[in-house]
């Protein structure tokens, strides 16, 4: 009797270290599985815009570069200076903020090394009053205002030839200033300033030539509010902007992918009704 319940026990020992053995050997695959690898981080993308309507473009694109493994930074500046300085001192990526006279201009005055790399819409620049409603009104002596940077008045100022209020040089062409001017027939008083402070000089101007971006961030409607307004077949264009030798770079190529993308130019036709008008 005592040899056949050792024999049991001997039996049932083995049996549980068999089964020990077998478990553990079980386990250790899973223990020696890697895990999965981490997902891949996205890449920064930080680009200078101004509020409206370029954040406003932007934004559009953020969810397409998303899907492609890159976070778009908008940084919002309010004039055309700061956007082209932190983009050559490599503090953004991008800038999204000018038309290609303006760029050519302060590349050549300040000797960076700036490309743009695509056209993405034409802001037709318009004349705007709140003293008058036609520019049949305006008096003579008048006061104009327009942006004092080389480019935008020269801009402002064919468009007041172009509305027979004055009458320049022949050969003045985009540098334009108020010295080209050779027929004034209602003696305006034409007056350069800060293209951001424009809007607020209505209440005192008769006449202000605006930028149609800081037109609309004075919620004016450049359709409806401005008395004479370039055609759409503006030379204009806004443009996206890098540091010249990053065209190439793959973030950047994304971002020129989505900018001229079709959610972007449904977009900026729905929103903006005419007022801003697709240059892809």
């Amino acid at each position: 009797m005592k040899k056949l319940l050792f024999a049991l026990l001997s039996v049932a020992a083995i049996s549980t270290v068999l089964t020990a053995c077998g478990q553990k050997n079980e386990a250790e695959p899973a223990a020696s599985t890697s895990s999965a690898p981490a997902p891949a981080k996205e890449k920064v993308l930080k680009v200078a815009a101004s509020p409206v309507p370029h954040a406003e473009i932007l934004k559009v694109a953020k969810p397409l570069l998303q899907k492609e493994g890159i976070d778009l930074q908008i940084v919002q500046m309010t004039d055309y200076v700061r956007p082209n300085i932190a983009l050559a001192e490599k503090d953004v990526d991008a800038n999204f903020t000018q038309h290609k006279p303006y760029l050519d201009d302060f590349v050549e005055k300040h000797k960076m090394q700036l490309t743009a790399i695509a056209n993405i819409h034409v802001e037709p620049m318009g004349i705007y009053s709140k003293k008058v409603k036609s520019l049949n009104e305006v008096p003579d002596g008048g006061l104009v205002t327009i942006p004092n940077d080389a480019t935008n008045g020269g801009r402002a100022l064919l468009l007041l030839q172009k509305a027979g209020l004055i009458k320049l040089k022949a050969d003045a062409g985009i540098s334009a200033t108020v010295r080209d001017i050779v027929d004034n027939p209602k003696h305006l008083k034409i007056t350069p300033m800060d293209a951001p402070q424009l809007p607020r000089t209505l209440n005192d101007a008769t006449l202000s030539v605006i930028n149609t971006n800081f037109a609309m961030e004075a919620k004016l409607v450049p359709t409806k509010d401005a008395l004479f307004i370039e055609e759409k077949d503006s030379p204009y264009a806004n443009i996206l902007v890098v540091r010249t030798g990053d065209e190439n770079r793959e973030e950047i190529q994304k971002l020129k992918q989505a900018m001229t993308s079709p959610e972007v130019k449904k977009f900026i036709e729905e929103k903006y009704q005419g007022a801003i008008i697709p240059a892809f």
